[in-house]
Parts: structure tokens; sequence; C-alpha cells
């Protein structure tokens, strides 16, 4: 009909290679995945620690700069 040949039967030997490389490749990435993300766990903490103390430092610096800059308005002011 289509002109197509029959299709070969394929080694069990193959087969079995075959499954057996994708299912150590499913675990091996479920373990490296894992392992990442306890990585980024541990780095998420150090960046949330990091994080507060550097908006305090902005928001000591900003309360700063608004100060000096109501002294200057009110230097000008007068």
């Amino acid at each position: 009909m289509s002109g197509l040949p029959a299709p070969v039967r394929v080694s069990p030997l193959i087969k079995f290679s075959r499954w057996s490389l994708l299912t150590v490749g499913v675990l091996y990435g479920a373990f490296h995945q894992n392992r990442l993300s306890k990585k980024e766990a541990a780095f998420r903490e150090v960046e949330l620690k990091q994080k507060a103390i550097r908006d305090e430092k902005l928001a000591a610096e900003k309360k700063l700069a608004a100060d000096k800059e109501i002294a200057e308005l009110e230097a000008l002011a007068k």
C-alpha cells in the first residue's frame, strides 16, 4: 500500500540498554535537582540575612540624605 518496508525487530539487549539508560538519566536528574535545590536554599538564606542588613543601611542613608536636604532648605529659607 504505502510502499514502506515492515518494521525491524529491535534486539532485547538494545531495548534493555535504552530503558536502563533512560531510568539512570531520570534518577541522576532527580538527584542532581535535589542537590542543587538544597544549595540554592542555603544561598537564599544568606541572601535574606544580607538583604536585611543592606535595607537597614539604605534606610539610614536615606534618612541622613533627607535630614541634610531639610537642613539645606531651612538654610535657604532664612
